[in-house]
């Protein structure tokens, strides 16, 4: 998934993952869309951001 960084964070989405690539002051997420896996989980401690890259990267 080729995911773009906006100079904006993306309303809507709150992330608190402070090492993300994609994470803004204020616990905003900049990456233009996320994707948010497995497909069959049963619970929020089985998902898993996909869109999620070390910062530095």
């Amino acid at each position: 998934m080729d995911v773009k960084k906006m100079n904006q964070p993306n309303q809507g989405i709150k992330c608190i993952v402070n090492t993300c690539y994609y994470y803004m002051n204020g616990d905003q997420c900049s990456a233009e869309k996320i994707e948010v896996q497995p497909r069959n989980a049963a619970n929020t401690q089985e998902t898993d951001c996909a869109t999620f890259i070390p910062q530095g990267s």
